[in-house]
């Protein structure tokens, strides 16, 4: 084995013991005698009252879940088993469909039918699959066949947020709820193998990422219509909404970056032929019939368009000491307070980047991509609490501002610190054997 190998190896055993000491402050203190319970990043208890969400139920069963397929202990799939136990006993309703917020007996507190509360769902059975629990595989079967029957809509994305009876709340699209959708396919196809689920992501991502953010410089906008038109408008008075906030967010860019590297490692028909722009004002350009940027020898398909959206993120909204959580279209920011999030998925998509060039031979993006993810695992201890717990944001801006706690009952059990660590450390182990 080369030293060359051996450094690959390192990052890895590094970042899995990264995802297993996220998962050892959870457990077992996050767990209740029925589903979870958020813990407060400074003392680490647990928060008082009895509301469960759902989004945070998934998010953990996809926690536990990843801690088994990174060969963790045995706790991991007890602990996601336990959760996926909840998830049925409490959260599904009868038509199959899950309330968003209930009381740990059961009781709903919030009916609503949310669309990225459903896309969750998928991706807690979808890890839970991988990791080989009993009956997930068929959960994951039947919450797809409920979001395809319910949730997609004549465009082959996901509508939004629906009352009990399935009646929609608002005219709304959201490429929120799509985009972790995408991520839940991607994750189904991993467990599976099953060339629907992937058939899904590469429909939803190129719908998101290609063809309406043709319409915005190669930016990704947050907020539709019912037709898919940009609704530029929406939330334009709630500027720090924690879900729906107006302007366009570098988090988010980031993330979806991650999610099309994903699709370059798996997707054998990899939307090269295309047209499309790289963002205004970025190195890359329109991507031609042979899928390099203005012939200067730039791959393009899913890795080219990953290569954009992770370079518009660090262009527009990377501030050194964590990302912005909204800019407009010029890069100025909107808000400059800095989740924890959106680090995170700058970790995650740098490393997913990282093992798609290095698999191409482009050492020098793979380079570079090692240094922002280096970069960004500096800034962690910036949003980590004294319990271990990652704090929800800073603000104001600055590295010396007041953190920010997530308000109960929560939806972000660290999942996306999680998420970071086994996406780092699995793409880490499939970086070829000359990669440095």
């Amino acid at each position: 084995m080369t030293a060359t190998r051996t450094a690959a190896e390192r990052r890895a055993r590094t970042s899995r013991a990264r995802l297993l000491a996220t998962l050892r402050v959870q457990y077992p203190d996050a767990l209740a005698a029925r589903g979870y319970r958020l813990l407060h990043p400074e003392t680490g208890d647990y928060y008082t009252g009895d509301h469960r969400h759902l989004v945070a139920t998934c998010r953990s069963i996809a926690n536990f879940a990843a801690g088994a397929l990174a060969d963790g202990p045995d706790w991991c799939v007890e602990a996601a088993d336990h959760g996926l136990t909840f998830l049925t006993e409490a959260h599904e309703s009868d038509d199959g469909g899950f309330h968003l917020v209930v009381e740990a007996d059961g009781t709903p507190v919030d009916r609503t039918r949310s669309a990225y509360g459903h896309a969750f769902v998928l991706l807690a059975y979808a890890r839970a699959t991988a990791a080989g629990i009993d009956d997930a595989r068929e959960g994951l079967a039947e919450t797809h066949a409920l979001v395809e029957d319910r949730f997609r809509d004549e465009a082959g994305l996901l509508r939004s947020d629906c009352d009990a009876d399935w009646t929609e709340l608002e005219p709304y699209r959201g490429q929120n709820a799509n985009m972790h959708a995408c991520e839940a396919y991607i994750a189904a196809y991993e467990a599976t193998d099953e060339a629907t689920y992937l058939d899904r992501a590469r429909h939803i991502a190129e719908a998101i990422t290609v063809d309406l953010a043709a319409d915005t410089n190669g930016l990704l906008w947050e907020h539709y219509t019912t037709d898919w038109d940009h609704d530029f408008e929406y939330n334009a008075d709630e500027p720090r909404h924690q879900f729906r906030p107006p302007g366009y967010q570098p988090g988010h860019h980031a993330e979806w970056a991650k999610f099309l590297a994903l699709l370059d490692r798996y997707d054998a028909t990899d939307p090269d032929a295309l047209e499309r722009g790289a963002v205004e004002g970025d190195a890359g350009g329109a991507i031609d019939d042979a899928g390099d940027a203005d012939g200067d020898g730039t791959e393009g398909g899913w890795y080219g368009r990953a290569l954009d959206l992770f370079d518009a993120a660090v262009d527009r909204g990377w501030a050194e000491n964590g990302f912005v959580y909204t800019h407009r279209a010029d890069g100025s920011p909107l808000v400059e307070d800095r989740y924890g999030w959106a680090l995170a998925e700058g970790i995650g998509a740098a490393a997913a980047l990282t093992e798609r060039a290095a698999a191409r031979g482009d050492e020098e993006t793979a380079a570079r991509l090692r240094e922002w993810h280096r970069r960004f695992l500096v800034c962690t201890d910036l949003f980590r609490g004294p319990a271990g717990v990652w704090y929800e944001k800073r603000l104001p801006a600055d590295a010396e501002g007041d953190l920010v706690a997530p308000e109960p009952p929560g939806v972000e059990p660290d999942y996306h610190p999680a998420s970071a660590a086994f996406e780092s450390w699995r793409s880490a182990r499939a970086e070829p054997d000359d990669a440095p």
